[in-house]
């Protein structure tokens, strides 16, 4: 058996990103690992039930042994054996995310050397995760863009708490991942709102669209309006999409009790303002931290900017050193813009 790699959860952003990272890596390169401390910086420490997903559904596609993998654990350790792409369908049980399950799994299954077909039932849009909308839009594009060829499918939404949605993702083999060279934009500055919302009001998705519609148009921007119709819920979200290539840049923001649709709106459009201010082109920083594990893969050196550098992002990079020998560097200061190369 290869050596341990021994990890300790507790070091710098200390949340599950390190555990979806090590998951991955460990099912590419066959290099065991422990990690300690998950989640110890978090306000509730150890596993939840979407994180306890990850780890089964990377055990399951990798015939994994596995130690502490039980709710509420904070030492894990994983095994794997032999990669298995073919059809898998999981549960995660409550409204956890969806999308960072299929994070966990979707470069290992790229990387077999035949098709696997994924489902996945929990939330679709919850807060502070990758919605389904990023995922399909942005996040999807990303990975096209560097050769990984994922049909991915909302088959049924499903908003915090109540969960119940459901994503599918067929995922085909990459015969090689290719390097990322930056962002491009339109010279006529364009969005695109993109609203629904389920359950609730029609005059929700209403005065979500009427208000981002205002703030952006007063900042000189050509504004177009994709309303969308759902079903379930309760639940809403607004999003804002930038037609930057080689893949669109997106923001989002979803309602919840006691959140005005108006300031729904606002969340969104504060994220792409700040966005907007960028003197360069740059990756949103949430796409940075995702474009960092395909990359540290592909064949030959990249280099982009990021429109801000994140704790996620320099988290991501320390453990990826720690399974792969390829030189990664983040230049930028924590919430500022920076440069990242992966060599």
């Amino acid at each position: 058996m290869s050596t341990l790699i021994d990890i300790d959860g507790s070091e710098g952003e200390g949340g599950v990103q390190m555990l979806r990272t090590s998951l991955a890596l460990s099912l590419i390169t066959g290099q065991p690992f422990r990690l300690r401390n998950v989640r110890a910086r978090r306000a509730k420490p150890g596993l939840a039930a979407q994180h306890l997903m990850s780890v089964q559904a990377a055990a399951k596609i990798g015939n994994a042994k596995l130690r502490g993998a039980q709710l509420g654990s904070t030492d894990l350790t994983f095994e794997p054996t032999r990669l298995k792409p073919g059809d898998y369908d999981f549960t995660i049980g409550t409204a956890g995310a969806t999308g960072l399950v299929l994070h966990t799994i979707y470069l290992p299954l790229a990387l077999a050397k035949s098709p696997s077909s994924v489902a996945i039932e929990g939330g679709t849009h919850v807060k502070t995760s990758p919605c389904y909308h990023f995922l399909d839009r942005a996040w999807n594009a990303y990975l096209k863009a560097l050769g990984i060829d994922i049909d991915l499918s909302l088959v049924r939404l499903g908003f915090y708490p109540r969960g119940g949605g459901r994503i599918e993702a067929r995922i085909m083999p990459a015969a090689r991942i290719q390097p990322f060279h930056g962002m491009t934009t339109p010279a006529i500055p364009q969005v695109e709102i993109i609203a629904g919302s389920a359950g609730m009001p029609e005059h929700v998705a209403e005065r979500m669209i009427a208000r981002a519609t205002e703030r952006l148009t007063a900042i000189g921007l050509d504004v177009t309006v994709h309303r969308e119709s759902w079903h379930g819920g309760p639940g809403c979200m607004l999003g804002l999409q930038f037609p930057t290539a080689p893949a669109p840049t997106f923001f989002f923001s979803l309602g919840e009790r006691g959140k005005r649709a108006e300031a729904v709106a606002d969340e969104a459009v504060a994220q792409a303002e700040a966005f907007l201010l960028a003197d360069t082109p740059a990756v949103d920083e949430h796409s940075a931290d995702q474009l960092l594990l395909p990359l540290a893969l592909a064949d030959g050196p990249s280099e982009f900017r990021v429109a801000s550098v994140s704790s996620h992002l320099l988290t991501n990079a320390d453990v990826i050193r720690r399974f792969v020998d390829r030189g990664i560097e983040c230049t930028g200061l924590p919430g500022e813009p920076g440069v990242v190369k992966v060599g």
